[in-house]
This record gives structure tokens, sequence and C-alpha cells, in this order.
């Protein structure tokens, strides 16, 4: 579905990716993992029109996403969940969400899109006229998710959904995560929590200051040992 070739981006005379390549197949949940600064959310920049590369090729379902305006993407099935989570604080919780599908005119299955979100979410249906500024962190991220669902993606991309969160919720959104890819959302995920993304991911890469070092099946990276030591807290010896 998406496929990264060659990706180089640069800040000024320094290089944030070294030529990357990877590939999201359809239906799967791909992840990217790596520490903070490893060019994670470069990536996703680059993916969405937001920092242009200085070299390669990003191409979704055979189409150059170069040529593919910001403004545009959500048409072609492609969200992103941003880090932060980034909600309309001084609207509700179902401005929101409205705001998610505001490039569709299907009245009747945004009504029943609706009804989805708030069956992953019931909290937000409990909060439905809340103002989002007033949520805790994790209903914010739950409410950008499925802000981010109301567009009906085919991709959705989400960068560091468990950033500040309680264990419990980080580990409540990622099955939540698992539960949208089951209903048919193939998912990139840029993840510090390394073990959260690995245990979900059916494929994944690990980036480190700009390069792609690894690259395995999620299950596969979790019991690797050089995966362990620098990224799961693991003494190996």
């Amino acid at each position: 579905m998406l496929n990264v070739e060659n990706l180089v981006v640069c800040y000024g005379g320094i290089e944030a990716l070294k030529g990357i390549d990877f590939n999201v197949e359809e239906g799967k949940i791909v992840t990217l993992i790596g520490a903070n600064g490893a060019g994670k959310s470069t990536t996703l920049k680059s993916i969405v029109g937001l920092v242009k590369p200085k070299n390669g090729k990003i191409s979704y379902l055979n189409k150059n996403l170069l040529n593919v305006e910001t403004k545009n993407m959500v048409k072609e099935g492609i969200v992103l969940v941003p880090e932060g989570r980034r909600v309309f604080p001084d609207l509700t919780v179902l401005e929101n969400l409205k705001i998610g599908a505001f490039v569709r005119k299907d009245e009747n299955k945004i009504k029943e899109d609706l009804e989805w979100v708030y069956s992953l979410f019931p909290r937000l249906k409990e909060r439905t006229w809340q103002l989002a500024g007033t949520l805790s962190g994790g209903e914010q991220q739950m409410l950008a998710v499925g802000r981010a669902l109301m567009a009906r993606p085919k991709l959705m991309m989400m960068d560091e959904p468990s950033l500040g969160l309680a264990p419990l919720i980080v580990k409540e959104i990622f099955e939540i995560i698992k539960e949208i890819n089951k209903q048919g959302v193939t998912i990139l995920l840029i993840e510090q929590n390394a073990n959260a993304a690995l245990h979900i991911a059916d494929y994944a890469y690990v980036l480190e200051t700009g390069k792609i070092t690894m690259q395995g099946k999620g299950k596969e990276l979790l019991e690797d040992e050089n995966v362990k030591k620098a990224y799961l807290g693991q003494n190996t010896k």
C-alpha cells in the first residue's frame, strides 16, 4: 500500500533521514520504532508533505505521493493521528469528530461512522457535549483516533499514541488499534514504546539516527537480543 524508497531529508546541513526504505502492506500493522530523535516523526511529515525530501520516492497505491498536496491526503484515504493529540480544545467531542469527516458528503454514512467510533470509544459517547480541552490525556487520544476514523481512511498513521499516558490507558489504546486494524484499516505506527508496538505489529522497522538498522516480524524483534537491550530495557546477560 505504501512504499518508501531511499528517503533523504535534511534540516539545514544535517541529514535527519539517510536514505531509508520501508513498505506497508495493505491490511497490516507496521511499526517504526526508535529513540527520540531517530527520525520517526520526520518520516511521517515527509509522507504527508509537511517536509520536502531531498531525495527518494514515496508511493501510495502506486501513486506518487510527492505530487499530492497535504490538504488532499485525506481524500486519498490517508490520515494522521498527530503526536500530542492536537484536538480542538474549545470544541465539543462531537464537533471534533465531525471535523474528521469534513471532506465527506455522505451524511447517512457519516452518522453510521459516528456510531462506529462511539462503539469503539464508549467514553467519548458519554462525553459527547463536553469540551475536548477538559478531557483527560487518554480521552483526548481516543478522540484524536476517533476524529481520524471519521474520514474513513484506508491508511491510518499514528505518531506516538502512547506518549504521556498511564500504562493501563496505553494497553487500552493498543487494543483499540488492533480492533481498528481488524475492521480493515491499514496502520503505520510510529512509537517509542517498543514493547507495546512490537506486540501488535505484523512487521517492524528499527530506526536509529536516520537509518533503518533492523527489520522483521514484530514478534521476532521482541525476541531479538539487541532490541531487548536497546529498547525493551532488558539485560540479556
